[in-house]
Formats: C-alpha cells, structure tokens, sequence
C-alpha cells in the first residue's frame, strides 16, 4: 500500500499555503479552490479547507493538532530558522542539536501545527 499524503485541514486555506510556500519555496498546486497540495520524492503535503471534510463532524477540526510534527529535512537549519522565524510566539525549539546527533528547530504554522526544520549529521 503506497503512502499517499499527508493532509492539513483548516478553516484559512490561503495562510496555510502561503506559509508552506514560504518554507519550501514552491508554489503549491491548486486543482481546486477548497485544496492545495505540494507534491515530494516520497511524501505529498496536501491542504485542504475544512468544508472538504464537513460530512465527517467533528471528526476533523482544524487548528488543533497537538501530536504531530511536518518535518522538512534542510542542509542549514540555522539559516532556515533565522528566514522562517516571524515572532517568538512561533517559536517552540531555536536550533538544538539532538542526543541523537540531528540539528532541529521546531515553529508554528499559522494553524499552531508543529514544523520541525532538521538535518543529519554529516560523517567526518
């Protein structure tokens, strides 16, 4: 069973994909009004308004996700943290280096979800 996507539903479409614009620096496909998506080597990011998941209640609520993390794999996560950073509040982790040997720096959609900005130790 291949892995399709992972989707965000909101209830402010146009913020959420200007800010994964923003971080990838891709224009996001747009099939629809009511959905975006940015397609991967292995994983798509997809967007949606929360009137696309209306026929499930409140099965799906937008802006209130608090288990997972969107990772973007970055060759400079300082740099990255230093463009992307838009006030402390969207701040939840400044450039880190991992136990594990991972540089991180985890902010904020503007939906409050997590995005965790990370590269790999390079072998010396």
């Amino acid at each position: 069973m291949p892995f399709a996507s992972i989707r965000i539903v909101t209830d402010d479409l146009d913020a959420l994909v200007a800010f994964y614009e923003w971080v990838t620096g891709r224009s996001a496909e747009r099939p629809a009004p009511v959905f975006a998506q940015f397609r991967g080597s292995g994983v798509n990011l997809a967007i949606a308004s929360s009137a696309t998941v209306a026929m499930l209640g409140d099965a799906v609520v937008p802006a209130t996700n608090r288990s997972v993390l969107i990772e973007f794999e970055v060759a400079d996560v300082d740099a990255e943290f230093a463009r992307l950073r838009r006030t402390g509040d969207d701040v939840v982790l400044e450039p880190t280096t991992m136990p594990w040997g991972n540089r991180s720096a985890l902010v904020r959609d503007p939906d409050g979800n997590v995005v965790n900005l990370f590269s790999t130790p390079t072998a010396s």
